[in-house]
């Protein structure tokens, strides 16, 4: 599976286009921090969410993957200033929110605590993203007209307001875990030389996708 197409599949999972994705394929950086802020336990929590999103099964789990690592790359390197901010204040707000939740924090949780965390985040960031397209949508006309007053050189890219942190969190769990090394050959079939393609390959319920 190629880079392009693995940000497809993500951005159908997600529900909105991969941040940071475009910037990727064309190639970092974005000019924004070089730092931006991450520490170790920033890093042991996003494998622990990772891993909640991704457990280990038959197949490793997105922590054998190292995707909180994955993330501190993408998200300094592939990031606006304004996504990197929501980003780290999301990691903040992930833990006040578990805290506010089940009395604990995300690392104290149980495994079927983080689970039904995750659960309620993932309805939160949907509709938190559904208000934001529709807000976003009202600035981009206002935008659009502005430009077409000025000359091409002065005309300026739209940016969208950033997605919720937990939708940059998913987005990039699943991306740093089948670009891995783990999720590529192990939890895709991966064919190191690929043949000639087949469309009447045989396929049965159950089969791994082709990495």
């Amino acid at each position: 599976m190629d880079r392009r197409e693995l940000l497809k599949m993500i951005a159908l999972l997600t529900g909105g286009a991969v941040i940071g994705g475009e910037v990727f394929l064309s190639g970092c950086k974005t000019g924004a921090k070089a730092d931006a802020g991450f520490s170790a336990s920033n890093i042991a929590l996003l494998d622990e969410v990772g891993e909640t999103i991704i457990p280990a099964t038959a197949s490793p789990g997105a922590k054998a993957a190292q995707v909180g690592e994955f993330m501190k790359v993408m998200v300094t390197d592939c990031y606006t200033g304004k996504q990197q901010a929501v980003f780290i204040n999301g990691l903040a707000e992930l833990e006040n929110a578990c805290k506010k939740m089940h009395g604990r924090s995300f690392m104290e949780c149980t495994p079927q605590q983080r689970h039904d965390f995750l659960l309620s985040l993932e309805k939160e960031a949907k509709d938190f993203n559904s208000k934001r397209d529709e807000e976003d949508k009202a600035k981009r006309e206002i935008h659009e007209q502005t430009n077409a007053k000025l000359l091409r050189k002065d005309q300026v890219e739209f940016e969208q307001s950033p997605s919720h942190y937990y939708t940059m969190i998913k987005q990039l769990t699943l991306w740093g875990y089948f670009s891995s090394k783990p999720g590529a050959t192990q939890a895709l079939r991966h064919v190191p030389v690929p043949g000639k393609y087949d469309g009447a390959y045989p396929y049965q319920k159950g089969d791994k996708a082709f990495s």
